[in-house]
């Protein structure tokens, strides 16, 4: 699996966390990625392969908020992230 859609998973999986996390307030509201920092792939993703992936909040101002993500086989870091979504009205 390409290490740009292992960061994509973890976008995603952020973007739930907003959504779950915010509640109500989350209706009409987009979740835009903005930035990457500290990307590490450390082993490849191959075929067969169960990819768990693990996203916490690290903070969040008005409406940035930042996330550490972790994907994971088994026990083994497959690979990790620090990056960024901004939520704005759907206008």
């Amino acid at each position: 699996m390409p290490g740009v859609l292992i960061v994509e998973a973890m976008a995603q999986t952020a973007a739930v966390l907003v959504v779950r996390t915010m509640g109500e307030q989350s209706e009409g509201k987009l979740v835009y990625f903005m930035s990457i920092d500290q990307a590490r792939f450390r082993k490849p993703v191959g075929p067969g392969d169960s990819l768990h992936i693990r996203v916490e909040k690290q903070r969040n101002r008005a409406n940035v908020w930042k996330f550490k993500g972790e994907a994971r086989v088994g026990e083994t870091l497959m690979a990790e992230a620090t990056f960024a979504a901004m939520i704005v009205d759907n206008a």
